[in-house]
């Protein structure tokens, strides 16, 4: 299996179209849908529906087109990261972070670093905790920005000097908004709508003092934006961190829990990982402004 045969593929799928692919890839259709065949005989899978007008993708074929993303990815990446000279200090740092308004920091970090040294990129991508690790794991990110607990023992990690308060995000209006702080029994008979991470949380679901199939939850997210939908359409009370929804002039309103319930942040990275120049700026830069702080 050819890199190039990989691209070609993605190309397809990305256009919907054999035709189009091909002028975008300067090949003529007969070469392209040659290739195409060819690479389905040698993985034993249909990866394509060809329909007169369009091109889909088989379950197979969608699955594939995941992996070829990744493998093209990290190629083109260990390329740049290869072909620069070593005392050259450019190129591209690629993070995973979930959302938070402590990630500001970060950002003025990479800012600095940028101002020192132009041609460094950094390339942010946000998620939660489990699609972010898959992601490190594979080799597709330098660095994640981590929430709560995380297992040490297979990453390097640097604390960060910062916590982030959970609280209930809830319709204006509604009967809760009028107390300063939201207790567990406030929500025990309320449709709840939690994160993705929260949900592996032992600690949340210990403040609450009920197990999952004691509590009403109606609906998960992975990042805020969805969840606060949810809210303004009063689907539920949901439960995030403080300061990641501006609800002044909104039909929302936030109350934080009680007793408190913080979550800690850090930067994590694989061990014994060899990393860019620009990388290793970036993590040193890190280091030295919050080991100190």
């Amino acid at each position: 299996m050819e890199l190039r045969v990989l691209e070609y593929f993605l190309a397809v799928a990305r256009e919907q179209n054999i035709t189009r692919a091909a002028e975008y890839l300067h090949l003529t259709q007969p070469t392209l849908s040659r290739q195409l065949s060819d690479l389905e005989n040698e993985l034993g899978k249909k990866l394509l529906v060809r329909g007169k007008r369009k091109v889909t993708l088989t379950e197979e074929g969608m699955f594939f087109r995941r992996r070829a993303e990744e493998i093209v990815s990290l190629t083109q990446r260990t390329k740049a990261e290869m072909s620069g000279a070593d005392d050259n200090v450019a190129g591209d740092v690629y993070i995973g972070a979930g959302e938070s308004l402590s990630i500001r920091n970060i950002m003025k970090i990479c800012r600095s670093i940028q101002l020192e040294y132009p041609d460094i990129r950094f390339h942010f991508t946000s998620g939660d905790s489990a699609d972010l690790v898959d992601k490190l794991e594979k080799g597709l990110f330098d660095f994640c920005i981590l929430f709560g607990d995380m297992d040490r023992s297979k990453y390097e990690y640097l604390s960060l000097p910062y916590t982030e308060r959970w609280g209930v995000l809830m319709k204006q209006g509604d009967v809760l908004c009028s107390k300063d702080k939201i207790y567990p029994e406030d929500l025990w008979d309320k449709p709840l709508i939690l994160s993705r991470h929260s949900l592996d949380s032992p600690r949340f679901f210990k403040w609450l003092g009920k197990k999952q199939d004691e509590l009403n939850i109606t609906c998960t997210y992975n990042l805020i934006y969805n969840g606060a939908l949810m809210a303004e359409e009063d689907m539920g009370y949901v439960m995030t961190l403080d300061g990641l929804v501006n609800t002044a002039g909104t039909d929302l309103c936030f109350r934080p829990v009680y007793p408190v319930q913080t979550i800690d942040i850090s930067i994590a990275w694989k061990k014994h990982k060899m990393m860019s120049n620009a990388a290793e700026k970036f993590i040193k830069k890190a280091e030295k402004i919050f080991l100190n702080f």
